[in-house]
């Protein structure tokens, strides 16, 4: 039997009413829709539905959803859309820290955010598509295999999301190249993308996070200052 290619969506939001309203939206759009309504509950439903949408409300009761994305990175890939009732910056760059891919402040109307979904599974991808048997991509110790989608340096694995994995190869396929933020939105997110280009940063942040580099030893992203980022060679 063939496995299903219907995408599956977990609302996780204390608001029932905001919860089924959007879980309506995405229903139409084509997803298989789960509903929670607290952390833990949504933990537990994205483990047992595996999920590829999760769209995450912040200001859950108990175990909040900084908690909640942060446990979700630890055995999830999809992608997670935050939504949050307060706008300070702050907020939102906590949010994307811990794995967002994207996020909306409420109130918020449910037919942007099934406009900002389209956007996270049209993306180009275009790593994610390589030519058959293309040679992985190889930068001093940093090797990116496009089509099994997977990190290493040296000989350790690297886990990234599929945010921080489309940041990271779109790098390595220019290596010469320095991207600004917003040209690092269009091949990631998209053209049409609309929203605080400072996401770029973070997970920008996080993949040097898990490459071993610092702000100091910027072995394998590197700031140009006053431009954007661009692969280093890690020596």
């Amino acid at each position: 039997m063939a496995p299903s290619t219907t995408r599956r969506a977990l609302v996780i939001d204390d608001e029932r009413a905001l919860a089924s309203l959007v879980g309506g939206y995405l229903e139409r759009e084509g997803f298989e829709v789960h509903l929670a309504h607290d952390g833990h509950d949504g933990l537990e439903r994205a483990r047992s539905v595996d999920p590829d949408l999760v769209v995450l409300d912040l200001g859950l009761p108990g175990l909040d959803g900084i908690e909640v994305c942060r446990l979700l990175r630890t055995f999830s890939d999809c992608y997670v859309v935050m939504l949050t009732a307060r706008s300070e910056e702050i907020d939102t760059l906590i949010g994307l820290s811990v794995g967002a891919d994207d996020y909306m402040t409420k109130p918020f109307s449910p037919r942007e955010l099934v406009a900002r979904v389209s956007t996270l599974f049209r993306r180009p991808r275009r790593a994610a598509s390589p030519a058959p048997g293309a040679e992985p991509l190889r930068v001093g110790p940093l090797t990116l295999d496009l089509e099994s989608r997977e990190v290493r340096v040296d000989d350790s694995v690297v886990a990234l999301t599929r945010t921080e994995f489309d940041v990271l190869s779109t790098l390595a396929r220019f290596p010469r190249r320095v991207f600004s933020r917003r040209a690092l939105i269009d091949e990631v997110w998209g053209q049409n993308w609309v929203g605080d280009e400072h996401l770029v940063d973070v997970h920008v942040l996080h993949v040097r996070q898990k490459l071993g580099d610092t702000a100091a030893a910027q072995r394998f992203v590197r700031t140009v200052r006053g431009v954007g980022y661009r692969l280093g060679s890690g020596e």
